[in-house]
């Protein structure tokens, strides 16, 4: 009787281990799945959400994208210009805008609207963001805005993906593109390895990890920057270390007054901003850009491409390389110039006439 009781007691504990060892992994299995998760966005004007204060255009599949309009009127420009702004900034952020001289800009008849890429400022998120999307985004925006069969498109920084689209999918839109210091994706597949591993080995450990991890394993790129044990992107947590010293006397010069829309810019949230751009512009892209055939073989256009030879977030090794991959692509690259260089005193204006009129400002 002892012995049976006992072998029963020693049963139940067993079940009873079993139970809380299931409830345990579920547990833990649920904490994980929820860690891993973004936040949803807070979507403006939606209860509890940010404000809307911009004009929008509402899209083909419902999204809203707001924008800002520069230069001379819209039906009296001669010229009309799309500018895709970087990561971690809205349409607010628009240098070629701000410090155009009157010279070029009435001269020449300019205008230009600024948007906010899909999750930042005002603009809905877009989940499903692809390169194709932003230039079909663009293109839409074009058309609402009644800015006529062609257009011309600069792209800064992380605009440089939508950019490269609009040259992939659009191509008979544009009279012509500037890709000012674009990101560039380390696995577009023409890149030889060795340049690509060099530029690559560059950045800070952190920043490695956290490009790895965009491109190989998507879905967990949000814990990864979320998390507290370790450091995530260097632009996600906005640390300003790894900028060239260039960029950081430009950012010292600017002050704490520069961006007073700071706080608009990932109002909606972090994940389909910033963690964002690195899910696409890191990821496993469509096309490559080196195999694309030139735009304007009867020089009706032209696309340039704008680098500092000190850019600390996009290695010049790798610009000079696409350049020779596209000897149809104008190649500008700057001397002792970091990320920042288009607010060198009169380079705005370089980058725009060259653009429009294929002639470079003569200082």
């Amino acid at each position: 009787m002892a012995t049976g009781s006992t072998d029963s007691a020693t049963s139940r504990s067993s079940g009873v281990l079993y139970k809380l060892f299931v409830v345990f992994s579920v547990c833990i299995a649920a904490s994980t799945y929820q860690a891993l998760q973004p936040p949803p966005p807070k979507l403006c004007g939606s209860p509890g959400g940010p404000s809307i204060t911009a004009p929008r255009i509402k899209l083909r599949d419902g999204r809203h994208l707001a924008y800002k309009e520069h230069g001379v009127p819209r039906d009296e420009a001669a010229r009309k210009i799309v500018f895709v702004h970087g990561s971690d900034s809205c349409r607010h952020d628009n240098a070629f805008a701000a410090l155009l001289t009157p010279d070029i800009k009435d001269g020449l008849g300019v205008y230009m609207v600024s948007f906010d890429r899909p999750g930042y400022g005002e603009s809905d998120a877009d989940p499903n963001r692809t390169p194709k999307s932003l230039a079909l985004d663009i293109e839409e925006l074009a058309d609402q805005l009644s800015l006529g069969t062609k257009f011309y498109i600069i792209g800064y920084s992380m605009g440089g993906q939508a950019t490269w689209a609009c040259l992939k999918y659009i191509p008979h839109r544009l009279a012509g593109a500037a890709l000012v210091t674009p990101v560039v994706n380390y696995w577009w597949k023409s890149f030889p390895s060795d340049i690509s591993n060099e530029a690559y080995n560059l950045q800070p450990r952190n920043d490695q990890w956290a490009v790895r991890v965009a491109h190989y394993a998507p879905w967990l790129t949000h814990w990864w920057n979320s998390q507290k044990w370790f450091l995530g992107s260097s632009v996600v947590t906005r640390n300003l270390g790894l900028l060239s010293k260039s960029d950081k006397e430009i950012l010292f010069k600017i002050g704490a007054a520069g961006r007073p829309h700071e706080g608009e810019i990932r109002q909606q949230g972090t994940h389909e901003t910033v963690i964002r751009d690195m899910i696409v512009g890191f990821g496993k892209w469509e096309f490559d850009p080196m195999e694309l055939e030139n735009l304007f073989p009867n020089k009706e256009g032209s696309v340039h491409l704008w680098q500092g030879d000190d850019d600390a977030l996009v290695p010049v090794t790798l610009q000079r390389y696409v350049a020779k991959k596209l000897p149809w692509v104008h190649y500008h690259e700057i001397p002792g110039a970091g990320h920042m260089f288009p607010l060198f005193p009169g380079m705005v204006d370089n980058i725009v006439k060259t653009l429009l009129t294929n002639e470079e400002v003569k200082n």
